[in-house]
Parts: C-alpha cells; structure tokens; sequence
C-alpha cells in the first residue's frame, strides 16, 4: 500500500553552495520537533552520511545516513533503500551531490535522476552572496530544463540583509519559483574543510555546529511550507525479506568490523549484508590490544595518516591483524585499510610510521595526488559479478613488492585504471571503497576464499 509522507531533495547548481549545511540544519530542527527524520545522501559520499546521522539523531532518536547512488545500485534497489528505510520516518530528507544534473556521465546518477526516479520535490539551494535580480534567469533554467523534475522551492544562501533578500525573492517568483527563505552569512556556523571533505576528528564539537546552524536558518527559512510542499509518496516496492544464515555454524560466524576516529568510511548497507552473514563485532585498531576471534575482517577507509603514530604505537594490534591474516584468515581491506596492511605509512611530514606489514608496499602522503571516480571491478576468479564503488584518496604508493593482482579494475567509460585490487593469501586490498548492497553474497565469496 502506498505510502504518503515528507521527502524532499535538497539540491544546488554547483558544489560549495552550501547544500551539507543547510542539510545538516534542516535535519536537526525536524528533529527537535520531535519528527522521526530518516537522511540520505546522493553519491558515494561517506562522510556527509555521518553527520547527517549526527543531525537527525536527536531526542533520543537514533538515525544513520544512507546512501542512495545509481552508478553503483540498480534503481530497482535504490527504489527500495529509500521505501525500506523511509517508510518509518516522518521525513525524508535527502541532500544531493555537485550540481543538480552533474553526474556520472552527463546526467547518469545525478541528484536530478533520483529525484526524479523517486518522484521526490527538489528544493534548490542557491548561494547569493554576489547575486540579485540574475537567480531569475539561473531558476528558470533549472525549473524548464528538464520537465520531468519537480523543482519546488529554492532557498538563498550567503544572502547579506533582508532586503537583499527582497530581490531574490521577487526573482525567485518570476522565475515560478516559490522562495522558502533565506540563510544569512554567519561564519561561525561553517564546517571547517579537510583534505578529504569535512571535518570528523574528535576534538572538532560537531553537534554543537549544527546546533548553531539549526537555530540560525530557523529564524529566516519557512520550515513549516517546506514541510507543507514536500508532501509525497513513498514508492510502492516490497523490500525483499533480508537472508537469514541457514545453519549454526553460519549464525556463530564474527566479523570484526575496524571503526574508529582511523577507520570510518563505512557505507551503512554494506554493514546490514554483512549482518546477514554473522554477528559484527566492532573494534579499534587505535585503541584496543586484540583482535576479535573473526571469521571476516573488514578494515574500511578513513584517516590513517592523522592517527599514524597511535597506530603503530599499537604494537599488539598490529600484530594480531598480521597473525590473523598471514594464517589465512579472510579479510578486505579499503583505502586507508590498505594503507594499514602496508609496511610503513609516511605522513605529510616526512615521518615513516610501521604499520602491519601483511602486504609488501609502503604508503605516503608526501606529493600528494588525488585519485577520485567511479569504479567497475571484476575478479579474475572466484567472484562471477562486476562490483562497483568509488576510488578517493591522496596518499599513494611509493613502493610495490611482488603482489598478486586479483581483479581488473576500470571507470564509468569502461577504461582501465592504475588501480589494483592486491590479493595475499586470503587478504584482498584495495583503495577502491566498494559498495555490496546489492551483491549480498559478496561476505560469502570473501569468506570462502580459503577454498578457491
């Protein structure tokens, strides 16, 4: 039966509109009025879903971020991510990535297309810093250009006084258009930017930032019309029944999940699959001295190079993850996972910190190259299916051993990449951030991997 409910996309026509802030706001003021707010974000973007998680967990609600991205899931799956996890929410606010039609290829995987693929209201964000009467013209192209799209309302951003305000909103209304408001410039409430997106280091008060930013657009955007206007439907698909393991034996199985301020890039649906196939226990390689008894090890990405001394000062961890993966034991290893399964990490410094030394290969950070896009990989073997995911990192290799690459990995044009997917025993590595959604088996094969 269908669903009706609040969802809405909030958009932007290019990057640094200030799309993350006003979505981190809008979350918590939904929240404390006592709303069951339910964020996703578009893209493969895993930072941005921690935080929305922060901003909508409120009063004693808890809430994660969830992903939503076409490149890497059919839309018959993101179609039921977002029926499954909305559908016990009373708002679902979903923050897009880049500009509103910027995607894989063209307009493949753009905000536009999943607003559009979930029949969901589009609010536009639109920074006015330097702006008046000329975001009638920028609207109108944004309203008529595609007509499938609903682009409901927009909100100004970096807007310097209510009578600059005034002329956006006359612009707004001819452009057809309906302004819900506008945010202020107010330094203060801004995220500090780091070299991988935004800010998560723990000295860093986050909630009390978006608390900041909750009571600041409060007072200048019309939340009770945003919630009026983005009334909408939840798409009618019966969320397939999650697989259970079939046997005790499968039902005892551990998988040692890393997570810490080191290891936090965690796609929220990769943790539910592996969930399916045994218990997930969490662990820090920063600050506990032993490993779980695992069956499946996961070390995720994250920043290694900002905790590089306290990981190897954490000699008995790194000894632990070294025993367990050289008597093959399985294990996957992502971006700042790899780096750790390196034999030394090099921060930007210069200083060379020893990690576990389980693939022969040292990291820097030193020259720093960023390596960003989409990935398709296939195994050589073992794994029949392509899997997807996405490659972000600066550090790189500087020095390679004679290490076993497992897969081909290329982009969203089907060209090879330098990118390797390292293969040691039962411990495969890689910096491509994986997404297995949708490859529910995927803990399966790694598991398994002792017997190909």
């Amino acid at each position: 039966m269908a669903v009706t409910h609040t969802a809405f996309l909030l958009a932007a026509p290019s990057s640094g509109s200030g799309k993350t802030t006003l979505a981190l706001a809008l979350m918590r003021i939904f929240a404390k009025r006592g709303l069951r707010v339910q964020p996703f974000k578009c893209g493969p973007d895993y930072l941005d879903t921690r935080l929305h998680g922060l901003a909508a967990s409120c009063c004693g609600r808890q809430s994660n971020g969830i992903n939503l991205d076409t490149f890497m899931a059919s839309e018959r799956h993101t179609r039921e991510l977002f029926a499954r996890h909305g559908r016990n929410a009373d708002v679902s606010a979903v923050e897009g990535v880049m500009g509103l039609f910027d995607g894989a290829e063209k307009a493949e995987g753009s905000s536009a297309e999943i607003a559009k693929l979930l029949d969901l209201p589009v609010i536009m964000v639109l920074n006015a810093k330097s702006m008046a009467y000329s975001a009638a013209p920028l609207l109108y192209g944004f309203r008529t250009f595609d007509p499938d799209l609903r682009l409901a309302g927009v909100i100004f951003n970096q807007v310097g006084t209510s009578s600059h305000y005034s002329y956006l909103e006359a612009a707004a209304k001819d452009a057809g258009v309906e302004p819900l408001g506008y945010v202020p410039r107010n330094q203060r409430i801004s995220i500090s930017e780091r070299h991988l997106g935004l800010n998560t280091s723990p000295d860093y008060d986050r909630d009390a930032i978006i608390e900041a930013m909750a009571e600041h657009v409060a007072k200048t955007v019309c939340i009770d019309r945003l919630l009026e206007i983005a009334r909408t439907v939840l798409p009618e698909i019966d969320a397939p029944r999650l697989s259970a393991p079939e046997s005790a034996g499968s039902r005892r199985r551990i998988i040692a999940v890393a997570r810490d301020e080191a290891f936090n890039f965690l796609y929220d649906e990769n943790l539910t699959v592996l969930q399916e196939h045994g218990e997930v226990v969490f662990f820090s390689p920063m600050e506990d001295r032993s490993l779980p008894r695992a069956d499946l090890l996961y070390l995720a990405g994250g920043y290694p190079e900002l905790h590089a001394e306290k990981l190897a000062a954490n000699r008995d961890m790194r000894e632990a993850v070294t025993a367990y993966c050289m008597r093959g034991g399985a294990a996957w290893a992502e971006c700042g996972g790899l780096m750790y399964l390196g034999k030394t990490l090099t921060t930007a410094d210069g200083t060379s910190h020893p990690m576990c030394g389980v693939l022969d290969l040292d990291t820097s950070m030193q020259d720093a190259r960023l390596s960003l896009g989409y990935r398709k990989v296939r195994f050589d073997s073992g794994y029949p299916l392509e899997l997807r995911g996405h490659e972000f990192h600066y550090s790189r290799i500087v020095r390679q051993g004679l290490l076993q690459n497992a897969a081909s990995v290329r982009n969203t044009r089907n060209e090879p990449v330098g990118t390797a997917l390292f293969r040691t025993g039962n411990t495969f590595a890689s910096y491509v951030h994986l997404y297995w959604g949708e490859r529910r088996d995927f803990p399966d094969f790694l598991m398994a991997a002792h017997l190909a």
